[in-house]
């Protein structure tokens, strides 16, 4: 309640309170497990936030999501690691990983800035739509450096892009497959509790299934919601079962979001944070000219006379590279990592 009278997101103010209170010893120390995070929070944010994308407006700008997504990703990764290697003089494998874990964006505090200034829908969905797909994109490119530092092997492009794109498309396809059997499951009944219940078994078990398969378990959720939330959702639920479905998983999404931020706050440790404190504002400062490397290298070739990205005089600067605020997803794979260095520190920091 006290950030209406501050004017602070409220993940900023969750980050600050965690903090306060690892600083104040008031809780025993709580750790975030790759298991904790990566299986009970981000499919439920996920499946949300895929739940609500409207399948038309993504046709409508496939062109555009996609490229940020993927092209601007790996644009991004490659940029921020450049400038923490000449600038900064972090090895190469190590930048990488780390461009890796920042690459994807999270736009929430510029989505809800949109609604108050009444910026075009369009450009939200390009917003919302990029942030979902460059996250399997992030997710499969750290793996993928993860894996070539530890076993030191040598960079193939080929092996690499043919990686990639079974590993994505695959979960995309599994995805999808496990989202139209459900669509097809709730039209069998209309009990609100039932399918709510339906919802939450596809999001987790699309998850858990493309894991077992080595495919993107992020793809996987992000295409079962797609196909539920638009196919499903319309026809096999009741007005009021997809009123009831959709307040649970706002509920859902906001409760996960805030333990999530919350989390972080406990994560973050004083005394290397003031360490490494010139590190960790290059990295901010490659982030955000990474960013706006991709969002004014890549977005005059996919802006078309037909589909022109949106400009509004009320927006200050390029709302793209402000949803560059790097957030949940870059803590959640560097909780894989599990390292307690200052590779890994950077990255939560600049979460926030």
């Amino acid at each position: 309640m006290v950030i209406k009278w501050v004017r602070v997101p409220y993940a900023v103010a969750l980050v600050i309170a965690g903090l306060i209170i690892g600083l104040s010893k008031v809780l025993p120390p709580v750790s975030m497990t790759p298991e904790l995070v990566l299986l009970i929070f981000l499919p439920a944010l996920l499946f949300e936030a895929s739940w609500n994308l409207d399948i038309k407006a993504l046709r409508r700008d496939w062109l555009s999501i996609s490229v940020l997504a993927t092209v601007g990703a790996i644009v991004c990764m490659f940029g921020v690691a450049a400038i923490l290697h000449f600038a900064g003089g972090m090895d190469v494998p190590t930048a990488l990983l780390f461009g890796a874990m920042v690459s994807a964006t999270d736009p929430v505090s510029v989505i809800a800035l949109f609604r108050q200034m009444g910026i075009d829908k369009r450009l939200t969905m390009i917003l919302e739509g990029e942030s979902l797909f460059n996250d399997g994109t992030a997710v499969v490119m750290f793996q993928m450096m993860l894996a070539l530092i530890i076993s030191g092997g040598q960079f193939s492009i080929a092996h690499t892009t043919s990686s990639f794109c079974l590993v994505v498309f695959g979960g995309a396809f599994l995805g999808a497959v496990i989202g139209y059997i459900a669509s097809r499951i709730t039209s069998a009944f209309d009990d609100h509790l039932l399918e709510i219940t339906l919802t939450m078994v596809t999001a987790y078990g699309s998850y858990l299934v493309a894991d077992y398969f080595h495919v993107s378990s992020i793809m996987a959720v992000v295409a079962a919601g797609i196909v539920v939330g638009n196919y499903g959702s319309r026809t096999g639920m009741s007005a009021t079962t997809r009123l009831a479905v959709n307040s649970f998983w706002e509920y859902a999404a906001f409760l996960v979001n805030s333990l999530l931020f919350l989390l972080i706050g406990l994560q973050v440790q004083l005394p290397l944070l003031l360490k490494y404190a010139n590190l960790i504002g290059l990295g901010v400062l490659a982030v955000f000219a990474a960013r706006l490397l991709v969002v004014y290298g890549i977005c005059p070739f996919v802006s078309t006379e037909m589909s022109p990205f949106v400009r509004n005089r009320q927006s200050r600067g390029n709302p793209l590279c402000r949803a560059s605020i790097r957030k949940r997803r870059a803590s959640l794979m560097a909780v894989i990592e599990e390292s307690k260095d200052w590779c890994a520190l950077l990255s939560r920091w600049v979460l926030g």
